[in-house]
């Protein structure tokens, strides 16, 4: 089974930030195979613009170079469909829609605020949760 997964943008942050946790240990796994990666253009725009507002000691060009490597991996999908708002965020509900259109659990260190996915059948873990789950940290 190939695990569908969308990353949150705080996980992707907290990867940048620190080479230690298991946001980085998931981001190094992108791309191996043991899970694929869903993105939307409303979600890849907003991995652009936390990661340039937020990481300074990474340049412009390697930010760029990480986003087009996501993009070339990743799965893409085009939304079509808008129920705002569902959750707790309303900036989060189209992760929440990337998520019901790829059929994939939401990996995020908010899970609080994606309680509603329940409806949809959409699982929500941390990347330390996921990680323990493929057996890649005891």
């Amino acid at each position: 089974m190939i695990y569908q997964l969308v990353i949150d943008t705080n996980v992707f942050l907290s990867a940048l930030k620190s080479s230690r946790g298991a946001s980085y240990k998931l981001i190094t796994l992108i791309g191996t195979g043991k899970f694929d990666l869903n993105i939307s253009i409303p979600l890849v725009a907003e991995y652009e613009e936390t990661l340039r507002r937020e990481i300074h000691h990474i340049s412009e060009n390697a930010i760029a170079d990480i986003l087009d490597y996501i993009c070339v991996v990743a799965k893409r999908h085009k939304i079509f469909y808008l129920w705002r708002p569902i959750l707790k965020d309303p900036d989060d509900d189209f992760i929440l829609e990337l998520a019901v259109k790829s059929n994939s659990w939401i990996i995020t260190y908010n899970k609080a605020d994606f309680k509603k996915a329940s409806y949809f059948n959409i699982k929500v873990m941390t990347p330390k949760e996921f990680l323990r789950l493929i057996g890649e940290i005891p």
